[in-house]
């Protein structure tokens, strides 16, 4: 019987992607002439399990790539090589490759050679740096692979191996076949197996080994190559390689026993070998055609302890229904229902209600990440852009372990990137600067996140030189955005960076400067039921401060009736609600209406209009109410016919079941079973924007 390695691939992707978050980290930390061990195998360690995964499930140019990077770790925590910034550089650089080759095998693509070949040259490029030629050539090991040592095997035409795996060898995922099948593209392979320690039957344990073997090898290849294929065994297995020729043969098999045992905690002297390009592609392909299958699959890792929590409430759930069924049987028995029946059935029905309340929190719960999966990549980008602009920038993380919906940290991350790009071009001075203003020399980035109610909060902090504000509003002015007349709060000032096409960049670089983001920035965290706000100090810094909700499935609404319909408006997007009278009102040319709320003048949007209402209870402004909601940074007045409650809804989505409709993000099912359509704010000022417009052309 075969086994489907394919099934396993997925697992090994995620957990490979994992030892990449791993080696980025580490190597993030490692400063210039770090002898920091533990550091150094942390990251050797993650490499090694990639390759040793890679090989294993078929992915060579991986596992050959992986190799390469390992010997350099190695001589690292060997102290043959001091850690410096540039072989550093080298390693975060061939860390994103990496992730390149695992992103394409995962799609079932091909990964781009060219770029593979380049960062494999420079990373042996950097294994030449330093004189290390001259203290290889120093090691016992290297004289065995290319010293007068190797000679024997050269003349010799082969090798002679002794392979005998632990017992445990099959519970790590590793097997034998394919061992052997690569030591048969190195040349003519003979085996002789040994079957005396398969014990009998009703002693044989299915998941262990028992045979072993001795192999003949006719090839050309030198001791490092044919050592090289038990690089993931070696540690699970004696090993002992000698040359066919009889030519110094205890000279070599003396420096391979001392080497084997060694290898997998020290794995020393392994420099990249040859791959023909030909077995590269066709590896690929196999590769690639194995794995597109599971390319669109995510999984999430769960706590035990949010496991046993839902086995508890299903538990509690089994509970209550028994309580419920024989109360139910109870009164199909009688001919009357009597009040404790009733009374039975009510505390029935609340327990079940607390029960499916603690489901539903439980089932949030492992969907619920810590935020520091998205703030991880930033020590890598503020390193990188900081040392591109010339800048010196210390970046402080907290609230890192504040936990959030996946799905919300999975679309949250290319909007946060943008906003911190912005602080390290815009915000943060160059050193000269500082020092002239009278700040540090090193700016300040913080990263911060928060629980607050029923929201997540993101703050992006940073001490540069903030915004101008007579900067801000002359470039709106030029460009045709607001008007000279206009008189713009603090607040709506900011607001401004948030329009399309607006930018003050002096000069466009490919950092920012092109006028194009900061909106898409709103939209897509718009797009996840949250906002977001500045505030700044020119010469102190800027804060944004972004708003989420906790999770994307399930919203806390106030549900408000227009006519005969019913709609979700999001808690988060409320300000308050209000019985306004006629002396609060104003009429603006040409402009609808607006109310005075705390020196602050807002536009009423009738939502009976927008949405072509005809049995609206309510038409006069002072007969209604005002749902006071905030929508791109500005405030508006919703005016409904009536509040009836707020609750928390499941939000099912429009666009994939029916279309995506302007005005709406989602829809929900009541519980008197009626489809209520939940309002998303910034569609319903656009809407109201082109009604008006259409009236006026009218």
């Amino acid at each position: 019987m075969s086994i489907d390695m394919a099934q396993f691939h997925q697992v090994f992707f995620e957990e490979s992607f994992e030892g990449l978050d791993v080696m980025e980290t580490g190597l993030m930390a490692l400063e210039p002439g770090d002898a920091d061990i533990e550091a150094i195998n942390s990251i050797f360690r993650a490499a090694h399990s990639i390759k040793g995964g890679a090989g294993t499930f078929g992915f060579k140019p991986i596992s050959d790539f992986t190799h390469v990077m390992e010997t350099l770790l190695d001589e690292m925590r060997d102290g043959k090589r001091e850690v410096t910034t540039e072989n550093t550089d080298v390693l975060l650089r061939s860390t994103d490759c990496l992730k390149e080759m695992l992103e394409a095998a995962q799609a079932g693509e091909d990964a781009d050679e060219q770029r593979v070949k380049q960062h494999q040259h420079e990373l042996q490029q950097e294994l030449g740096k330093h004189g290390q030629r001259s203290q290889e050539s120093d090691s016992p090991v290297n004289s065995a692979a290319s010293g007068p040592a190797a000679s024997p095997a050269a003349e010799s035409r082969g090798w002679k191996i002794h392979f005998k795996p632990q017992a445990q060898l099959f519970q790590t995922a590793n097997d034998p076949i394919p061992l052997f099948r690569e030591l048969r593209e190195l040349g003519e392979l003979q085996l002789d197996t040994h079957l005396e320690k398969v014990p009998d039957f009703d002693q044989l344990e299915a998941e262990d080994c028992y045979l072993s073997w001795d192999l003949t090898l006719l090839t050309d290849a030198d001791l490092q190559q044919v050592n090289e294929v038990f690089a993931w065994v070696e540690d699970l297995s004696e090993l002992d390689i000698s040359p066919l020729s009889d030519q110094s043969p205890n000279a070599v098999v003396s420096e391979q026993k001392s080497l084997v045992p060694q290898r997998r905690e020290e794995d020393k002297g392994k420099p990249k070998m040859d791959r023909r390009e030909s077995d590269r592609r066709q590896t690929e392909r196999r590769s690639g055609s194995a794995t597109g299958q599971n390319a669109a699959t995510t999984s999430i890792r769960v706590e035990t302890n949010k496991i046993d929590a839902l086995i508890n409430m299903v538990g509690e759930l089994v509970i209550t229904q028994s309580m419920l069924g024989l109360v139910g049987e109870t009164i199909e028995d009688k001919q009357a229902v009597t009040a404790q029946d009733i009374e039975k059935m009510r505390d029935g029905l609340n327990q079940l209600e607390r029960n499916t309340r603690e489901l539903q929190e439980s089932v949030m719960q492992v969907r619920m990440m810590p935020i520091s999966f998205s703030f991880s990549r930033f020590p890598r980008l503020v390193r990188d852009l900081s040392n591109k602009l010339g800048k010196k920038i210390d970046l402080k993380l907290t609230g890192e372990t504040t936990e959030v919906d996946k799905t919300v940290i999975e679309k949250i991350g290319d909007p946060m990137v943008h906003l911190v790009r912005n602080s390290l071009d815009h915000g943060v001075e160059e050193p000269q600067e500082r020092l002239a203003a009278g700040k540090p020399e090193t700016g300040t980035i913080e990263l911060n996140a928060y629980h607050q109610g029923g929201n997540i909060v993101i703050e992006i902090k940073d001490d540069g030189r903030g915004m101008d504000k007579d900067k801000l509003l002359n470039k709106a002015i030029d460009k045709g955005l607001v008007s000279e007349d206009d008189v713009l709060s603090d607040k709506q000032i900011f607001e401004l960076i948030f329009m399309p096409g607006f930018s003050t960049a002096e000069a466009v670089s490919d950092v920012s400067g092109r006028g194009v983001g900061m909106d898409v920035v709103r939209r897509n965290i718009q797009e996840l039921g949250g906002g977001v706000e500045i505030d700044s100090a020119l010469g102190v810094g800027t804060t944004m401060t972004i708003r989420l909700p906790l999770t994307l499935a399930i919203l806390d609404g106030q549900t408000v009736r227009v006519g005969n319909e019913n709609y979700i408006i999001p808690i988060i997007s409320i300000v308050e609600s209000i019985q306004i009278k006629a002396d609060m009102l104003n009429k603006v040319g040409g402009q609808g209406q607006t109310f005075k709320l705390r020196e602050e003048y807002i536009p009423i949007i009738k939502l009976h209009d927008v949405f072509a209402v005809q049995d609206a209870d309510h038409v006069s402004l002072d007969e209604g109410l005002l749902v006071v909601v905030e929508a791109d940074g500005s405030h508006v007045g919703l005016f409904v016919d009536d509040l009836l409650g707020q609750q928390q809804v499941v939000i099912k989505s429009l666009e994939s079941n029916y279309k995506k409709i302007e005005g709406f993000s989602g829809a929900t099912i009541l519980g008197d079973g009626s489809v209520a359509l939940i309002l998303d704010m910034p569609g319903i000022l656009h809407l109201n924007k082109k009604m008006n417009k259409t009236s006026q052309a009218a």
